[in-house]
């Protein structure tokens, strides 16, 4: 037997120790290491240029799993088997069909449990290997760990079409949910972990971490770029980091927040990581994944297989291509924004689905979370970033020193006001009401405007080059606001009336108002109350289309307002769906 001469990486096996090739003395770093004596002259000089064999990709797609979010794991049956050839056929190694869920709360489709019965109904192509997740907190619950695994895993891996399990873990969960591997392992599965949120913690930790999963038998340990915050640079760091300890297989789920998933996808395995998931289309919560489309090009030129996307590209047309154009995931400067400053993109997808959210809104909330942090989803969170007046009112402008006894003729920006200019403008030289326009409406003469009013503050710093060229004084809480605010209106005169939010609650008092909610219909409201208004004329509320929210939160605080007879009557003299407004015709005043 010749000597052993050289070293190569083999990913998927767990023997020998890294070491220096005797003939050029490199040390390879990133695999799973075999000595061998007899390689190709190409073999050999790739190795004596670069340290380190590259091995071959495991390409995993989890588009089942990670895409479910958006129709509750309610895939049809035929397009799961459609799915199942198109991955055969672009060379996908491995399919992660779906979610173990634990909770039955709700109703779930097929692959949110991925039961064994389900995917003995799919016709599942011969060498392609299936994997299902679990969320490591699923496991720890009162039920106790062995009882959830049976529970979850009531056959071994023998009798069912499951090859492969990956746990879902935060760090804090991963050291008492490593014990489930052994469980598994001993009914013949093979096992992964999935690390989240890994950017936010240490060497140290990381080091750690890596330490005990040697004491397992776990085939490849993944890290994810949960926020989509990461760079190539931050990918190797974080490898180097898990190869202090971990010899095994490494893998990696990254997002698309801020464009990178499939460069730091191409940068981990760079770096030696061989298992790389994404997705068809990149379907995933918010800004998605690395796409399959792409990644499977790019790993042909490691493989020595053939990649045909005929039937995935057939796919993506008649099925994920139409449902992607009516869901919206994929990047977007506000997933690029969550990204940037580490907010959970969830934040972003719930802001994105819910018309009450403008622009505005979403950009103040994320500005809010970066300052006090979102790295992890709170419904409550997201309410309270949306309040940004949480604190004691204050102003030093009282508007009954101009509105007293006199009539509030309001103006918002719906189409009522350009449809009936004429009439209004005729009106408001005839009866001289006091007129607010809301932020920069500017439908009529601008010298029948007394006042504009604005509240939110991303609104008022967008428009505020607008409202220094405008001439009527601005109505704002500004002494309330961040000082870039009052810096970017420059010399603008504003009159600042306090405001403050609290659900269900009108108050007005001289200085300021409390209000049920920042929009600036319900400022405008409370100025005129608070200014003691004889009653409040208004137009170009016509209202938003039916079935939009935005329509129930206006009607809302309408109700609210209008439910004490002893404040102004609102009356709309253009067309409105606001059922809280009495209605008459501007031509009829």
């Amino acid at each position: 037997m010749k000597p052993l001469e050289i070293i190569i990486a083999v990913p998927q096996l767990r023997s020998g120790k890294p070491g220096p090739c005797s003939k050029c003395k490199m040390w390879s770093h990133f695999f799973t290491f075999f000595q061998i004596d007899d390689l190709s002259q190409e073999l050999r000089d790739q190795h004596h240029q670069t340290g380190y064999f590259m091995p071959e990709p495991i390409v995993l797609d989890c588009t089942f799993r990670d895409g479910g979010y958006y129709n509750s794991w309610d895939f049809p049956g035929d397009i799961v088997n459609a799915y199942l050839v198109a991955m055969k056929a672009a060379s996908v190694d491995v399919v992660e069909m779906g979610f173990r869920f634990l909770s039955t709360k709700g109703f779930k489709g097929a692959t949110a449990y991925t039961n064994d019965d389900f995917l003995r109904s799919l016709v599942i192509p011969e060498g392609l290997t299936v994997a299902v997740m679990v969320n490591g907190s699923d496991l720890l619950t009162d039920l106790g760990l062995e009882e959830t695994l049976e529970r979850l895993f009531p056959e071994p891996a023998a009798s069912t079409p499951v090859e492969l399990v990956r746990f879902a873990c935060h760090f804090h969960e991963f050291e008492r949910v490593l014990p489930a591997v052994g469980w598994l392992h001993e009914r013949g599965y093979r096992v992964g972990f999935n690390l989240m949120q890994i950017t936010d913690r240490s060497r140290d930790e990381v080091v750690q971490l890596a330490r005990s999963a040697r004491s397992w038998p776990v085939e490849v340990l993944y890290f994810a770029d949960s926020m989509g915050s990461m760079s190539p640079q931050d990918v190797a760091r974080i490898v180097g980091w898990l190869r202090e300890e971990w010899e095994g297989p490494l893998g990696i789920h990254t997002h698309d927040n801020m464009g990178r998933a499939l460069a730091n996808t191409l940068a981990a395995m760079e770096c030696g990581v061989t298992w790389l998931d994404s997705t068809v289309t990149g379907m995933g919560r918010g800004p998605g994944n690395a796409r399959t489309e792409e990644l499977v090009i790019e790993a042909e030129a490691l493989r020595d297989r053939r990649v045909n996307l005929v039937p995935l590209m057939a796919l993506i047309r008649s099925y994920f291509g139409p449902m992607k154009a009516r869901c919206g995931w994929g990047s977007n400067p506000y997933y690029y924004l969550s990204g940037k400053y580490g907010i959970h993109p969830t934040y972003i997808q719930e802001m994105l689905a819910d018309p009450r959210y403008d622009e505005e809104d979403i950009l103040a909330v994320i500005d809010h979370l970066r300052a006090e942090g979102g790295k992890k989803f709170s419904a409550d969170r997201l309410h309270g970033a949306r309040n940004y007046y949480s604190r004691p009112p204050s102003g030093t402008w009282r508007p009954s020193e101009v509105l007293e006894g006199r009539d509030v003729f309001i103006l918002g920006s719906g189409p009522g006001v350009a449809d009936h200019r004429s009439a209004i403008e005729a009106y408001i030289r005839r009866a001289r009401p006091v007129v607010l326009a809301l932020n920069t409406q500017s439908a009529i003469a601008p010298d029948l405007i007394d006042y504009r009013v604005a509240c939110h503050p991303v609104r008022l710093l967008a428009d505020s080059d607008t409202h220094a060229t405008l001439p009527q004084p601005l109505i704002a809480p500004i002494s309330m606001l961040p000082d870039e605010i009052s810096g970017a209106l420059g010399e603008k005169a504003v009159l600042d009336f306090g405001l403050g939010v609290v659900s269900d609650s009108y108050e007005f008092h001289p200085t300021h108002c409390i209000a049920p909610t920042a929009l600036v219909l319900s400022y405008a409201l409370a100025v005129a109350t608070s200014g003691a208004a004889r009653r409040i004329l208004m137009a170009g509320f016509d209202g938003y289309d039916a079935g939009d929210p935005r329509n129930d939160e206006i009607e809302n605080f309408l109700d609210l307002y209008t439910q004490d007879e002893g404040r102004p009557p609102l009356i709309s003299v253009g067309p409105s769906r606001y059922r809280a407004l009495a209605l008459t015709s501007i031509y009829a005043m």
